[in-house]
């Protein structure tokens, strides 16, 4: 078995893992600007529970949620990258869901400190109030 200090030890291993983490999430800042600026170029996900999504998700992201990701991608266009995010860097669900993606050729990366780190900066949120659900919004 590896000892954390072998494994950091591994500088070209290391370097590779950091660059991938850079080339497959996204910052808030950067997602917020590509919001204003490029919003057609993006699919956005939101893959956390229903209840979590009404009371309050990104700009002009979707809900999917977790366990169905694979099931609704023709709700997506593959020309387009396609950004996903969950609660926290603490919740595997965006990573699971972009490797489900990634497999089936969407581009995507993952919302680096997810709905969390969103709200930290006091970005823009929109609330659904559940009272107003219909099937219809779920299946747009």
């Amino acid at each position: 078995m590896f000892s954390h200090s072998d494994i950091t030890k591994d500088l070209s291993r290391a370097k590779k893992f950091f660059e991938d983490i850079v080339s497959f999430t996204i910052g808030p800042f950067s997602l917020n600007e590509m919001i204003k600026h490029r919003i057609n170029s993006l699919n956005i996900i939101d893959v956390r529970e229903y209840n979590d999504y009404i009371e309050g998700h990104i700009p002009y992201s979707i809900h999917i949620p977790y366990k169905e990701v694979k099931e609704h991608v023709d709700m997506l266009d593959k020309e387009k990258v396609t950004i996903i995010y969950t609660y926290s860097d603490s919740c595997p669900r965006a990573y699971n869901s972009a490797l489900d993606l990634i497999e089936k050729h969407f581009p995507s990366v993952v919302l680096r400190g997810g709905f969390k780190h969103w709200k930290k900066f006091d970005f823009d949120i929109v609330k659904n109030n559940s009272d107003d659900y219909k099937e219809s919004d779920y299946n747009n």
